[in-house]
Order: C-alpha cells, then sequence, then structure tokens
C-alpha cells in the first residue's frame, strides 16, 4: 500500500477495525488513553514501526512522539534488539524456571542504578507490579500502614495507588476509580507534588506511622514536572528520620534522563526503585529494587510473598539486556539532550509567534507542552491547561503527520532517531497547527 499523509481521521481500515474492537474490548482499546475521547476522532490502528515512525494499516507515515510511551528510547526496530529477541525465542518462549539470562540482567542493572548497586532486584511483567510490589515491601520490612503518593502521581493501576491519579485518568476525568472500596485507600495519604511544606508538615505528624513515601522524581503523568531545587533532598533527608521507606518511581525516567535515571540526575538515592518501558527494550518488563535488607524480606528469603509466572522470561530479559548494553557501549544522552531541546524551544518559539498560550518542562529527551500561561510545578497547574486547545492542536498535527499522545497530562518523548530533518519537518507542522490554534 502506497504511503498517503495521515488526514487527521481514522481511515476507512481503521475505522472498521475499531468498530470490530468495539463490539468485544471496551472502547475498542486495551489501555484507555489510546481512545482519543479527550482530543477528538478515532484512533488510527498501527500496522508496523520503525525508527522515528509509525504506519497506519491505511498506508500513512507518521512521526511518532509516544514511543510506545516511553520504551522506544533507541527508535522503534532497533535491529540489534529485535535480532536478540529471536534469538532468544528460538530456544523457547517461556520455561517458568530460572536461566542465566536473568543473572546477567540482574547483574547488567545493579551496575547501572545507583540505588541497586550493592542491592538486589526481583524481575516482574510491567511498572504496576513494580509498584506494588514495592510498596508491599516496604509495608512488610517497616511493620506500618501508611503509604504516601503524590497528587497526579501515577504509579499504575493497582488500588492502594487509584487516589489522585493523573495521566490516563486525568484525561478521562476520572477521580479514581470505580471498583475500589474506600477501605482499600484509607492509608493512601496524598501530598501536593513539589511543596515542602506539606511534607514536612505530614513527617512531623504521622511520620511513625508511615511504611513509603512513593514518587516520580520526575513527574510524568501529570505532564513533565521537574522537582523543585532541594525538594528530592529534603525528602530522602525526612525519610531518613523518620525510617519512612523512599520509593523511586522511575519507570518512565530511568534510563532516559540518564544512564542512572533521575536519581543519578539529581545525586539522590532512594532506598527502592521500580523500573520498566525502557529496561524491558520493548517488552513487558518491570523491575524492583534497592537496599539489600528490605529486599530480603521477599519470599522465598522472607515473608512478604511476591510472584509471577512470566516474571523474568526469556524474550523480556533479550530485550532488556540488548537494550542496556547499547546505552553502556554508547551513551546517547548528550545527543538526546540536543535533539529534545530544539524541539522543545522550537515548540515554545512557535507558539508565541502565533500568540498561543503555552508554556513548559523537560528534562532530557522528556517533556510537556501546556497550553497555558505561568509555570507548572504541581498538578493543580497542569489542570490549568486548556485541554480544548491542546486536542485542536492535536488534531492539527496529526492531519500533517506527527502523532502526539492523545493527553495533555502526557509527556513528549524523543528518541535517537529523531534526527534534525525529522525535527524540521516537526516544526513546520507545529507553525501551522498554532496558527490554526489561534484562529478559533
Amino acid at each position: 500500500m502506497a504511503e498517503q499523509t495521515y488526514d487527521g481521521r481514522a481511515g476507512d481500515r481503521s475505522r472498521q477495525l475499531l468498530a470490530r474492537a468495539s463490539r468485544l474490548i471496551p472502547g475498542g482499546v486495551n489501555s484507555p488513553v489510546r481512545a482519543f475521547a479527550s482530543v477528538g476522532g478515532d484512533p488510527p490502528f498501527i500496522t508496523k514501526a520503525q525508527g522515528a515512525y509509525l504506519y497506519t494499516e491505511d498506508g500513512a507515515k507518521l512521526i511518532d512522539y509516544v514511543g510506545s510511551w516511553g520504551p522506544a528510547l533507541l527508535g522503534h526496530n532497533n535491529p540489534e534488539i529485535v535480532e536478540a529477541v529471536i534469538a532468544a525465542a528460538r530456544n523457547g518462549l517461556s520455561f517458568g524456571a530460572a536461566t542465566s539470562g536473568e543473572v546477567e540482567f540482574a547483574e547488567l542493572v545493579t551496575s547501572m542504578v545507583p540505588s541497586l548497586r550493592g542491592g538486589m532486584i526481583r524481575m516482574v511483567n510491567s511498572g504496576t507490579e513494580a509498584t506494588m510490589s514495592a510498596l508491599r515491601v516496604a509495608r512488610g520490612f517497616t511493620g506500618r500502614a501508611k503509604i504516601v503518593k503524590m497528587d497526579g502521581g501515577y504509579h499504575g493501576h493497582a488500588d492502594i495507588l487509584l487516589v489522585a491519579a493523573g495521566s490516563g485518568a486525568a484525561t478521562l476525568g476520572i477521580p479514581g476509580s470505580a471498583g475500589v472500596p474506600d477501605s482499600v485507600v484509607a492509608d493512601t495519604l496524598l501530598l501536593p507534588f513539589n511543596d515542602l511544606e506539606a511534607l514536612e508538615a505530614m513527617c512531623k505528624a504521622q511520620g511513625d506511622e508511615i511504611a513509603a513515601i512513593i514518587v516520580e522524581p520526575i513527574a510524568g503523568n501529570m505532564g513533565c514536572v521537574p522537582p523543585d531545587d532541594g525538594y528530592l533532598q529534603r525528602m530522602r533527608a525526612l525519610t531518613e528520620k523518620h525510617g519512612i521507606v523512599l520509593i523511586f518511581d522511575e519507570v518512565m525516567t530511568g534510563f532516559r534522563v540518564a544512564k542512572g535515571g533521575a536519581q543519578e540526575r539529581y545525586g539522590v538515592t532512594p532506598d527502592l526503585t521500580c523500573l520498566g518501558k525502557i529496561v524491558g527494550g520493548g517488552m513487558p518488563v518491570g523491575v524492583y529494587g534497592g537496599r539489600r535488607d528490605i529486599m530480603e524480606t521477599i519470599a522465598p528469603v522472607g515473608p512478604v510473598y511476591q510472584a509471577g509466572t512470566l516474571s523474568g522470561n526469556p524474550l523480556g530479559v533479550a530485550a532488556g539486556m540488548a537494550t542496556l548494553r547499547i546505552l553502556e557501549r554508547d551513551p546517547p544522552y548528550e545527543a538526546l539532550e540536543v535533539q529534545a531541546a530544539k524541539l522543545f524551544d522550537g515548540l515554545a518559539a512557535r507558539a508565541a509567534q502565533a500568540k498561543v498560550a503555552f508554556t513548559g518542562n523537560r528534562v532530557g529527551a522528556m517533556f510537556t507542552g501546556f497550553f497555558r500561561d505561568g509555570e507548572v510545578h504541581n498538578y493543580d497547574d497542569a489542570k490549568g491547561s486548556d485541554t480544548e486547545r491542546f486536542g485542536r492542536f492535536h488534531r492539527e498535527m496529526l492531519a500533517r503527520g506527527i502523532y502526539l499522545a492523545p493527553s495533555q497530562f502526557e509527556v513528549t518523548f524523543v528518541s535517537t532517531a529523531h534526527d534534525d530533518a525529522i525535527i524540521e519537518t516537526t516544526l513546520a507542522a507545529a507553525e501551522e497547527a498554532f496558527a490554526a490554534v489561534a484562529a478559533n
């Protein structure tokens, strides 16, 4: 099928597939934000991806800034990663038993991330599994029940975390989730991100009852919101003072903003770290780990039970190891910083030219442009964005062949495949899109 310019709507083939899917799958999608509910229109169905591009069932070629929601740091369909998976698959897809690859993977991951050096990890199958397991371990280790998360922070769809969850829930206007009893979240406490005063007060009042604080060191599910100067450092000091387990959810930031993640970039080492996305090289892989004394509470060594039939499966291990070895061998972070800055700054300049209210935050190869004036430091700030204008911008960009995350509260991801020509094409499309937004 010949490539064609995407016209901002699903073509016949995608519309037919969505209709069929909607009869069998809620909303026709297997993850809610894919439905385009907040931006309008129907989603294109994808047939393949290569480098910085997606190819649709309707024959269109799109420049992709979603990157499978983060894993595609090295671009789609990297041949070294694909060959590693194919080689592993030839020996069998899953054994439900220990393999040498798991050992090599653990050695590699623990050598790269500061909080894992000298510690231990456990492989799981998703970021959600990693965060829910890490919190269970923290409760088991401390003997305490309460946990703290940030307003607008998303750490997966485990019941105890579906309170002010940002991201997809915010996109769909869902405050929490039906099906989660009040009793389940009674011990889940909320704090505003970047609010040191509130953090200090909570620790003073309830510090000896809190098992863990879980935080995205760079918030990514209220849009990209970096920590204010000193915020993570003070959080680290307070958690140490009160015997609280500090958990960094680096599912999004791990290996993206630095080889050792946000903890390396900011020089703050948590007790436990949760990883996903890039650590699995595009396969469904999650990892949690950290301090040896905490991790040794996990079965079969200790009393905290957590298990997974497909955890550490050979294909996920192969993809993850191939990805991490590339990052070790040829770190891309300086180049990614340059390309992401070029795109982010270019978008801001074109919004200003069109007189469209637009601000944003960028850390390394991830950023969000918010359709509002003023800085964004927390979830309340992010919610002040003009989501209708974002939806219009999204449709205008898609009509010009640029695939952005279909939510104001998600992140734009830049990969090593986004070269100068692709960035320039994107900025030319953005100039037209901002002009169209300004005219309405």
